[in-house]
Parts: structure tokens; sequence; C-alpha cells
């Protein structure tokens, strides 16, 4: 598989930036040395973009956000050290990149430079399934390695994100991912037990490989979510499970979106982990065609052993039925699955002229409610804003995930600058009120100016081992809001 078009691109101009300065003749050989290697604006500009709203807009446009001056598709682990090892000489910036399906700005080269494409990289390597543990390439994506595990091994990874279609094994992990049965299966960062990676110096190294270790810190946690900013992953060991042998299904509506939350929060309490426990809003209940808009929708489904399953659907009908939630059945799971991973509408609004984004975040339980409450409100304060909704999608003992949908239709001259209003009021009431800076989009460009709020001095600490292992700073500039010293476009400008 290749990666896939977010949405038609119309030029090739560099929307933040001057077009990239070529690289030296002696630099292109070595790079042909480790694959092929694509310099014609064309395919340097198609392979320069992801699935990031705003610059959606921008190929309607002609331009991606920055071009990147060359793509190589190294087919092995030496040829990646090879291209990293050339480029980190030369001072040259490297951007790996995978399905290109994230929608921060990920896998955007703006510092121009190389992007490193791992596509070629693919395949299972080998299955343990005595232990549950398979090695699988990084530039495998979802769907083959799912068909092949479950064909040949009666195995599964578990990790459905609605990008599924579009995205990688190493973009799962370099972004910390998460899939829509994760309640069940755990986060990218449960499922990896171990890591292949080249550092920028050309030098490789493994991490992990036993199911838990007191050797030091994890260092498989330090590269999970590190945004191809600390190394490139080119090899990923992951756990999996046996095929399951059952699956139940059902769906209960609540007065109000805090209620829905409630009864989450008590279902996890209790020890039930369904794979799917998805609350909606009033808005999004609509929206899906459950309800008059005044009741908010839970979906739950469970896959597994079935002992285990009917046990935790137990507990969620004896919660919702204490919370006087009303059983509308399966219907309502049977239509999500249908449509869960359909992205068609962003394109079509994006075509009309609307901005459309989604925020997503964590928090504890006890500070949901005014998360939910203040988040919508705040983004609705926006000028041409025109709705703000909010999903419950992953949850654990602690807290949960919720995801924010948000759209406004400014004039096209404000597209950018509503775009850029609209994160800044979101994402700063989430932060206001207790909530993290993402739970699994990751933070890429788009979050990158938010990252000192976030983190305080520990920005510091992580830029500190970024200047430990990557000096000259050639892996992915100007991304997770890191100091940088290259000809970095910045967004916004």
């Amino acid at each position: 598989m290749r990666p896939s078009s977010p949405i038609e691109l119309t030029g090739t101009a560099s929307h933040l930036g001057d077009a990239p300065a070529p690289l030296s003749d002696d630099l292109l050989d070595a790079l042909r040395d480790a694959g092929d290697v694509v310099t014609d604006e064309e395919g340097t500009a198609e392979a320069s973009r992801d699935w990031w709203p705003l610059a959606l807009h921008w190929s309607l446009h002609g331009a991606v956000p920055r071009r990147a001056a060359a793509v190589v598709r190294p087919t092995t682990t030496d040829g990646v050290a090879h291209v990293l090892r050339s480029c980190n000489r030369a001072g040259v910036a490297v951007t790996p990149a995978g399905g290109r399906s994230g929608v921060v700005g990920g896998s955007v080269p703006l510092a121009g430079g190389v992007l490193l494409d791992l596509t070629a990289l693919a395949g299972v390597e080998s299955v343990d399934a005595t232990s549950g543990v398979v090695e699988v390439r990084p530039g495998t994506f979802g769907p083959d390695l799912e068909r092949e595990l479950r064909h040949d091994y009666g195995l599964t990874v578990g990790h459905y994100p609605q990008s599924f279609d579009l995205a990688t094994v190493g973009g799962w992990v370099a972004a910390r991912g998460a899939g829509q049965y994760s309640t069940r299966y755990g986060k990218i960062e449960q499922i990896v037990g171990g890591l292949e990676v080249v550092l920028a110096d050309g030098g490789v190294i493994t991490t992990g490989g036993a199911p838990a270790a007191a050797t030091g810190p994890d260092l498989t946690q330090l590269f999970v979510g590190s945004e191809g900013t600390l190394g490139v992953i080119t090899d990923v060991w992951l756990r999996a499970w046996p095929m399951p042998s059952a699956e139940r299904r059902g769906a209960w509506t609540f007065r109000d979106f805090e209620a829905g939350l409630e009864a989450c929060r008590l279902i996890l309490r209790r020890g039930a982990t369904p794979a799917v426990l998805r609350l909606y809003d009033a808005v999004e209940s609509a929206r899906g065609h459950v309800g008059d808009g005044s009741t908010c929708t839970l979906l739950v489904l469970d896959e597994g052993d079935s002992v285990v399953v009917d046990a935790a659907m137990r507990v969620v009908e004896e919660v919702c039925a204490a919370s006087s939630a009303v059983d509308v059945g399966a219907a309502p799971v049977d239509a999500w699955m249908e449509h869960r991973n359909d992205t068609s509408a962003l394109q079509a609004l994006t075509r009309r002229g609307f901005v459309v984004d989604t925020l997503e975040i964590a928090a504890p339980w006890s500070a949901l409610p005014e998360i939910f409450r203040a988040t919508t409100a705040a983004m609705m304060a926006v000028p041409h804003a025109r709705s703000a909704s909010c999903h419950l999608s992953h949850s654990y003992v602690d807290g949960a995930c919720i995801y924010f949908t948000f759209a406004a239709d400014p004039p096209s001259e404000q597209i950018d600058a509503t775009y850029r209003a609209l994160w800044d009021a979101g994402q700063r009431a989430v932060l206001a009120n207790g909530g993290n800076l993402s739970h699994h989009h990751g933070v890429g460009i788009v979050r990158g100016r938010f990252m000192a709020e976030a983190l305080g001095a520990g920005l510091d600490v992580f830029a500190s081992v970024k200047q430990a292992l990557d000096p000259g700073g050639i892996l992915n500039p100007g991304k997770m809001g890191l100091p940088t010293g290259k000809d970095t476009a910045r967004w916004p400008q």
C-alpha cells in the first residue's frame, strides 16, 4: 500500500516559506545508494503533506505547507542508517513519514531537506504465537498487518484507529496513537514491546524485548510518541491476542453528557473494560440519528472470550440501569461500525470553505465535566464558529479521552486566522481546567506552541534529550515545540 492523498493538490508552491534549497549532487548520489529518490516538484509536493485540515485548504489553492527537496524510499534498516548518516554529515533535515495520515502536520518537512518515506519497509518479519509477539516493519499498513495475523496465525493486535486504512505501524508508534478498541487492548504504548531505532548519526539500537524489565528507564517509551524527533523507527515488536471468540453490542441514552460520563466512570471503576465505550453529546447523538437532540448516546461493544465479554456487558447493563439510562438496542452500534472510518465529510466541507478539525485530550474523571462545558463554550465564542461538539472515545480507571469536533464558516481571507483562534480557545480551555495537551493525535506543528504551557520545565528536559541524541538538529525540525537552528518554516507566521 501507499499513502492516500487527503484532497486534490492543485499546485506545488510552499505556503509557509520559499521553495527548498536543492541538495548537492554528492548527497543525492548518497541517497540513491539507499533507495529510490524523487526530486521533481510534483512528486515532492505530494509527499510533503498529510491530513492536517488547515493544509487541505492550502492544497486547493495550489500549495503545500513546505516542499521537501527530495523524497527517498529505502527498503532496509541499513538504507535508513545510510540516509541519516549522510544527511547528518551534510547538515540536511530529515522528516520521517509513513502513511501521512496525521492531522497535526507531523510529517510536513518544515525545513525542506529530505522526506524519508518508510513505506517500503513493510511486512511481518516474525511471529511468536505462543507468547503473542509480532515483529513488523514500520511501513506496514494496518489492514495488511491484521489480514496476515488473522489468516495465518489466528491473532489480532486489536489496534483500529479511525485512520486504520491510511496509517502505518510506525506512524501509530511515533504519534502514540489509540485505536477505537483501546479500552480492551490498550493504546499503542501498551501494545508495543520493543523497537529498533536508527539514530541521527546512523547508529542502530534495539529496545525492550521482554514482558517487563527493571534495567533502568524504559527506552522503548522514550521513542514512542517522539514523532521522529529523536530517531527513526525501523522495526516494531507488538503484543497480539487470540482472535476473539465472542462479541456483544448495546447502546443506551442518557439525560445529559455528565450523567453518561459518570456511568462510564463507574463501569471502569468496577473493572470492566469493554473494547468500545463511546459516549456522544446531544449534538453528536442527533447527528448520528439517535434521539432528537435532547439526549446523549453511549455505544458499547466488547469482544474476546465469551466469559469475559458477558461479565463486562453485565457490568455495563447494571450501571446503565442504575443511571436510569434507556436501552435502545444494538442498532446504533451497527450503524457506527458501518461508517466509523469515513472521512468524506472533511473533504466535502473543506471544498465548501468550512474550517473543520478535531481536538482530543485526556483528563481525570473529576475534571471532564468542566472541560466539556468550558471548551465547547470557548470555541463557540470564536467569531464565525458554527458548532463545537464532543464525545468520549477512550476510557481508563482514572480518566478518559474526550474528543471535540468544531466547525466554522469564515470569509476565505480569514480561514487561517479563524482556525488558529479556534485552537487557541479550545486548547487553552482544556489546559486551564486540568486536561492534557493530546491523547492520540500528537503535537506536530499545530500543538507546538502549547508545549511550554503543557510541560513546563519538562520541555527543557525533552530538549536536552533531543540535543544529546540529535546534536545537529536534523530530525524532523520545527515539531513538538522544540527549539531548532534550521531554516525552518513556522506556523503561524
